[in-house]
């Protein structure tokens, strides 16, 4: 086999690709690729992430019935590579219109080699969304279909609830899309609809595209999805094939997608599926935020996040997936338990965990290799012809590394491991690889490095299956030991220590060390051109050599003409069994998820957690200030349960309510993922939604004051809480007066405390500690601080423990406490506390609740958890006869505690 001499030298510049290195999401004035300003003057388009609020130019005509629409009509479901006289004809410049948009043809491959970061998944936008809401009766109904762009995956979800809108905008968030896709008709007139006003309020910076009404067809829908949809998700037309509003989005979303890709999807190619908001636990974007899962609020481009915590994947479908899950948690416990039993065995089996840690990393970007593999260039230009050369050796590459997965996951016997164990097995791996290897050589992969990766393209197919392709590489090879030669004959000429180097950019041009080396006459030859300096390494070329490289391109262009050829041959051949990549991906990018959830164990003490009826985590730790801390952090307990389902925190500023809100939501995520959580035990309570009201300041973008945007987040949560929620409120009535925000808390809590919702309720007013006596399943508790005072100057000091307690905070004004600790002038706090101590006097009444009610207390607190021990017990007989006994213990204590104020008042009197 021909192989080019100059194979072993040194590289200098960028790693390969199958393309230029351009993104669709470069915020610059042309999105041109780099390769554009070298060729025959073809017109690029413009096309990125910049605002619009009409679809531009061909597009706009199109959509808006300026333009016949059957000139951009193609037909969806054509052969694999598009051809004329069996031949496909190779356009030699690579700039069009259409050719501007294909975002997939020039993406590079993720390095396998490389490790993902907790923002690896998500710092380029590629996913294109389609929205569109019923009208008249139907307003309020809303479809949704969405596309990543590096992952052939229709997804369609609708929303017809009252909290439809919310769903919408919370689902968005997470999509983090490049564009936005509505009917002309949600802005007629300037007048927007309701959601239209929302979405662009709430994405400024995505890019709108208005499309007519028309285009949202539910009937075109439904044909694209029989056409396009893969047979292995073909039951997905049984649950959209009565949602009319997600088909009409995938009508439009397709046609607008099959415009700006300047390609379409193959017919049976496409994972389509169907999600609805009951599948997953909701947190909206603002919850998200608050809890920081995948962004810090401080710096965006910091990993301390839960993401960041938990994200050690070695792939990018495997960082998708767990930012995916982190913001939308399962509510199957079945689901949930299945993914803690695989980490449970990973966690014990170290041969199985380190074998598949090193099978899974090799893997590339299972998903987008899929996205292009199943798409059809309407343009077959050089750059295509040599993207889809990369594409079937980064397949073969893929393909070569499932024996090595199969032999890990031989032995493994949790249900899911097993089921991905049979799920490999498929034959169709086997032979899509046996058929690949007819025509590409056996020794050629996936390489780092341009040239590396040059050489693998020029030489994949196999000799002998086109006489002409190998005339070519011979002529190629020949090019490449001139150029060798030319270099060396130019060193010894010079007595120069030239060598020769190559670029994605520059082509072959020499490189030479500065070390020692002395220049005739005191300066470079003038022969030699284009002279860069970089470090201690100089870089030129000359006039020979870089028509030498010009002849190089040429001949490439022949190799990669004449290969594509053969490429297209064996895309129509294996085309039918491709969509086995889709079991692959999935396996891949759980697996990977898996490992990266074992490896946080591994890395902190975790435990596994349990699902009942109740959330108790014992000595819980927040695990994003675990990683943070250079010391274990204040551990606490937690406990909620039907009985006590309300609990009101109070204590001073600085003590750690925040913090321990914080860390009971994020373990309640963690668990919900399948994760295990750090605590030294945990049981939760599935939580179909996760609300957050924590403190914010004044927005001066919107003019909503702190007051404002509290009542807005409060608005949002009773309109949408359920009895299965977990509800975060934190300092709720801060940005108005005492008195209304005592009265607003006060009717808050008891709209919340009536429903079965879990609630954790931070306040500083301390009047909401009554509830308890008032409410049998409102507890309170506080978050202790000690005071010391110093020896030497009897100054009194706070010392903060960070524990939870029991009962209500006995501390008052400390605010006033904090207050000291600044520069303010001591007369001034004095006068201050003076004037508190009048005020609480005045507003602050003694109460006591009467003896049947604390006797109906208790009853009401023995009667939940006797339910409790009777639903989750798994203690055996003796152990079960002394936990009972122990509750009667604990009621008659409480009988006997509510006896005593009473007789205590009757002496006074």
């Amino acid at each position: 086999m021909l192989r080019s001499s100059t194979e072993e030298i040194s590289t200098g510049g960028d790693s390969s690709d199958c393309g230029p290195t351009w993104s669709p999401t470069e915020e610059t004035s042309s999105h041109v690729p780099p390769s554009a300003s070298s060729s025959s003057g073809g017109r690029m388009s413009r096309h990125g992430p910049t605002r619009t609020r009409r679809a531009s130019g061909q597009f706009h005509n199109f959509m808006f019935g300026r333009t016949n629409p059957s000139v951009f009509t193609s037909s969806l479901g054509s052969s694999s590579c598009r051809s004329r006289g069996g031949t496909p004809r190779l356009g030699r410049t690579p700039g069009s219109a259409g050719a501007s948009r294909s975002h997939l043809a020039q993406t590079p491959l993720t390095d396998p080699t490389a490790t993902s970061s907790s923002s690896a998944a998500t710092s380029v936008a590629s996913v294109i969304v389609a929205v569109v809401e019923g009208r008249g009766l139907a307003r309020g109904e809303v479809g949704m279909a969405s596309l990543n762009l590096k992952c052939p995956e229709l997804v369609l979800s609708q929303f017809a609830d009252t909290g439809a809108y919310a769903k919408v905008i919370t689902k968005i968030h997470i999509l983090l899309p490049l564009e936005i896709l509505m009917p002309d008709t949600a802005s007629e007139k300037g007048k927007g609809t309701k959601l239209f006003n929302l979405i662009t309020e709430n994405f400024p910076g995505v890019s709108f595209t208005a499309i007519q009404r028309k285009y949202f067809n539910e009937k075109k829908g439904l044909e694209y999805i029989q056409q396009l949809c893969a047979p292995e998700f073909g039951t997905v037309l049984m649950e959209v094939q009565a949602k009319y509003y997600c088909l009409a989005a995938a009508a439009a979303l397709l046609k607008y997608l099959e415009f700006i890709q300047n390609s379409v999807y193959t017919a049976k190619s496409l994972k389509v599926s169907f999600k609805g908001s009951e599948q997953t636990a909701m947190i909206d974007s603002a919850s998200a935020a608050n809890l920081e899962l995948v962004v810090n609020n401080r710096d965006h481009r910091s990993e301390h996040t839960l993401l960041g915590v938990l994200n050690q994947t070695k792939t990018p479908g495997g960082a998708r997936r767990l930012r995916s899950n982190i913001l939308e948690p399962l509510v199957d416990v079945d689901t949930i338990n299945i993914r803690l039993d695989t980490i449970q065995e990973l966690l014990q089996d170290e041969e199985l965990f380190f074998g598949l840690k090193n099978a899974i990393s090799n893997f590339l970007d299972i998903d987008q290799l899929l996205s292009v593999l199943v798409q059809i260039p309407k343009q077959e230009t050089v750059q295509a012809a040599e993207a889809k050369i990369t594409h079937v050796i980064q397949l073969k590459y893929t393909l070569d590394l499932v024996p090595r997965l199969r032999m890990v996951l031989k032995n493994c016997s949790t249900a899911l491991l097993k089921a991905y164990s049979t799920s490999l097995e498929d034959t169709r791996f086997d032979l899509i690889l046996e058929q690949i290897k007819t025509v590409i050589n056996d020794d050629t992969t996936y390489l780092k490095g341009s040239l590396n990766m040059r050489t693998q393209k020029c030489y994949a197919v196999r000799p002998n299956v086109n006489e002409f392709l190998d005339i070519a590489r011979r002529a190629y090879t020949e090019i490449v030991d001139d150029i060798a030669g030319l270099v060396n004959q130019l060193g010894e000429k010079y007595g120069l220590p030239m060598r020769t180097s190559f670029s994605t950019a520059r082509g072959f041009f020499i490189q030479m060390k500065l070390e020692g080396v002395v220049f005739p006459e005191g300066k470079l030859p003038s022969e030699f051109v284009k002279v860069s300096k970089h470090k201690n390494n100089y870089g030129f070329t000359t006039a020979d050599l870089m028509k030498m490289n010009d002849r190089c391109d040429e001949a490439l262009r022949e190799i990669f003409h004449m290969s594509y050829v053969v490429i297209c041959q064996l895309l129509h051949t294996i085309h039918e069994h491709i969509h086995c990549l889709y079991k692959l991906s999935d396996a891949v990018s759980m697996l990977d998820m898996l490992l990266s959830l074992a490896n946080a164990c591994t890395i902190s003490d975790y435990v596994r957690p349990e699902f009942t009826d109740t959330l108790a985590i014992k000595q819980g730790r927040h695990p994003i200030l675990e990683r943070l801390a250079r010391q274990q952090p204040v551990s606490n307990n937690s406990y909620i349960s039907e009985g006590s389902n309300f609990v009101i925190i109070s204590g001073p500023n600085m003590s750690g309510k925040s913090t321990y809100l914080k860390q009971v939501a994020l373990c309640q995520v963690m668990a919900q993922i399948g994760s295990f959580v750090p605590a030294e035990y945990a049981s939760f309570r599935v939580a179909d939604q996760i609300f957050t009201r924590i403190g914010v300041d004044d927005d001066f973008e919107t003019n909503s004051s702190t007051f404002m945007l509290e009542m807005k987040e409060i608005s949002y949560i009773i309109h949408n809480v359920t009895d299965r929620s977990l509800i975060i409120i934190d300092e709720l009535g801060r940005g108005t007066s005492a008195e209304e925000g005592i009265g607003i808390c006060h009717s808050v809590c008891e709209f919340l405390l009536n429903l079965k919702a879990f609630t954790l309720f931070a306040t500083h007013f301390l009047e909401l500690c009554q509830l308890e006596s008032l409410y049998p399943n409102v507890e309170n508790q506080h978050m202790e601080i000690q005071h010391t005072r110093s020896g030497d100057t009897g100054a009194e000091s706070v010392v903060y423990t960070y524990l939870l307690k029991r009962g209500c905070s006995e501390e008052r004004h400390y605010g006033l406490r904090a207050a000291e600790m600044t520069a303010l002038p001591s007369t001034l706090i004095q006068e201050a506390k003076e004037i508190a101590s009048n005020v609480s006097q005045q507003l602050l009444a003694r109460h006591h609740s009467d003896v049947e009610t604390q006797r109906q207390r208790a009853v009401y607190h023995l009667a939940t958890r006797l339910l409790q021990a009777a639903r989750n017990s798994r203690l055996d007989p003796g152990s079960l006869r002394m936990y009972l006994k122990g509750l009667r213990k604990q009621y008659e204590a409480e009988l006997k505690a509510a006896e005593q104020p009473a007789s205590m008042d009757t002496e006074e009197e």
